[in-house]
């Protein structure tokens, strides 16, 4: 009896997590000062919720930091299963841009709080995302063969410095189109079509 009335309190402690991690994503983009207490109210818990799950604010950073990217990661896949493929690397470089919008405000404190193992986790998977997109592309001839998921990665490392707001808004779509239309030069698709 005891085991079942425990597992409503962890689905709801799941529950909790999920929903602060969410309000917090959306309290750090808005502000990189965002207070705990503004997180857990806007989130609909106690702050002793709050803390229980995330005992200090770098501990909650992190917690949106690794979900983001996991998120990132998974929506690559997605994008493949309803869009063609360069289409689908250029809907995921702007959620890359959403994602770097967030890491804005947050820069300083992550770069403090992530070691070489999160730092190498995270890498792994923004690259094997990557690299699922630049295939399919290559696959089916809409960008030039050969490209390395790195070298993208790094190029498109702007996106981890222009600041939120309109205006960089316009400017990652500017930069992106720039980067789209790069990989496109050469592609076999883009030569059968002149």
């Amino acid at each position: 009896m005891a085991e079942r009335s425990s597992e409503p309190v962890r689905a709801d402690a799941r529950q909790n997590r999920a929903r602060i991690i969410e309000v917090a994503r959306d309290a750090f983009t808005e502000s990189s000062d965002a207070s705990l207490n503004s997180i857990a109210k806007r989130a609909g818990v106690g702050p002793g919720t709050l803390y229980r799950h995330f005992p200090t604010r770098e501990a909650l950073i992190l917690a949106v930091y690794r979900h983001e990217v996991d998120q990132l990661a998974a929506y690559a896949p997605e994008l493949l299963k309803e869009h063609p493929p360069l289409e689908a690397l250029r809907l995921w470089f702007d959620r890359l841009a959403y994602y770097g919008r967030i890491k804005h405000g947050l820069s300083d404190v992550l770069h403090s709080l992530t070691d070489d193992s999160l730092a190498g986790e995270i890498y792994a998977s923004v690259i094997g995302a990557i690299t699922l997109l630049l295939r399919a592309c290559e696959d089916d001839g809409s960008i030039r063969p050969g490209v390395d998921p790195d070298d993208v990665l790094l190029m498109v490392g702007f996106l981890w410095r222009i600041g939120p707001g309109e205006e960089g808004e316009a400017r990652v779509a500017r930069l992106l189109d720039l980067v789209i239309d790069g990989l496109r030069l050469g592609a076999p698709a883009a030569a059968a079509g002149s």
